[in-house]
């Protein structure tokens, strides 16, 4: 049987990945009033959308049926995770890019902040949000013996149920903090997400788009080549380390990138300040 801890972690991580982006889109929304916050929290998203769902990821999957490439992804396991994290980091790059050149005409902190949001937001509910839905039917239906139900009429048709096996030995045996630890990732990857849409906004804003493009190419990579850290465990590593690592890691890019923008969103919103005294005067 499903653990109440376990059932509670994981509603906890679906709050996080898939109420929490909408409720804050709403508030700061609301807040913004008609300062287009709406439409540039859509291109955000849209930035993302495109650039990770409809090319990115199907490139992936086209290689991932490729036999050589995949020998060679168990082979070198570090540059295949660098190279992961590179090419996230780069199609993202082009997606936040192309959505600040979209704005340039009314590109402002707060629809940079809200671009932001839109791509955090999006990342978050399609990639776990959506998945943390699936985990709590799946465990209601453990809990109440539908699962089995389904495993043995999948099973009686002839098809592949090693997936849903695993699925759910899973869900029975990992530890209450590991869905927790999810929801905690997506929490501080919205954060990183938006401070990188966020630079590359600022650096289109003061025409200076190529080393702050390149600064969030840097903090992307190292955030995605965090995760290659799990190539060592059983090499002298154990998981629990590792994962101590990486969610250290990502907690400190999560600290430095909200004083990052609260550093840009100062600057930013004192440069309107003095363009708009600088008009009315005119």
């Amino acid at each position: 049987m499903i653990s109440n801890a376990t059932m509670i972690a994981c509603i906890v991580t679906l709050f996080i990945s898939l109420v929490l982006p909408v409720l804050c889109l709403v508030v700061y929304g609301i807040r913004s009033g008609k300062q287009g916050v709406w439409s540039a929290w859509l291109l955000g998203a849209a930035g993302f959308f495109v650039m990770q769902i409809l090319i990115r990821s199907p490139i992936l999957g086209v290689l991932a049926a490729n036999t050589g490439f995949m020998a060679f992804s168990q082979r070198h396991h570090w540059v295949f995770s660098f190279g992961l994290a590179v090419s996230a980091a780069l199609f993202e790059l082009v997606g936040r890019l192309a959505v600040a050149m979209l704005m340039r005409k009314r590109l402002t902190c707060r629809r940079a902040l809200a671009a932001g949001m839109g791509h955090g937001s999006i990342e978050a509910i399609l990639i776990v949000g959506l998945t943390y839905i699936n985990n709590l039917v799946y465990m209601v239906m453990i809990q109440t013996g539908g699962f089995d139900a389904m495993v043995a009429q999948v099973s009686a048709s002839g098809a592949d149920v090693s997936q849903l096996l695993a699925i759910r030995d899973s869900l029975l045996t990992l530890p209450a903090g590991v869905f927790l630890l999810a929801g905690y990732e997506r929490l501080v990857t919205m954060v990183c997400q938006t401070a990188m849409s966020l630079m590359v906004c600022w650096g289109v804003f003061q025409k200076r788009m190529l080393p702050w493009a390149l600064a969030c190419l840097g903090v992307h990579t190292l955030l995605d080549s965090a995760a290659g850290i799990q190539n060592l465990v059983g090499k002298g590593l154990s998981q629990t380390a590792a994962y101590g690592i990486i969610y250290l890691i990502l907690t400190a890019a999560a600290v430095g990138c909200s004083v990052l923008m609260v550093r840009i969103c100062r600057s930013w919103r004192g440069m309107e300040r003095n363009l708009a005294v600088s008009q009315s005067e005119c």
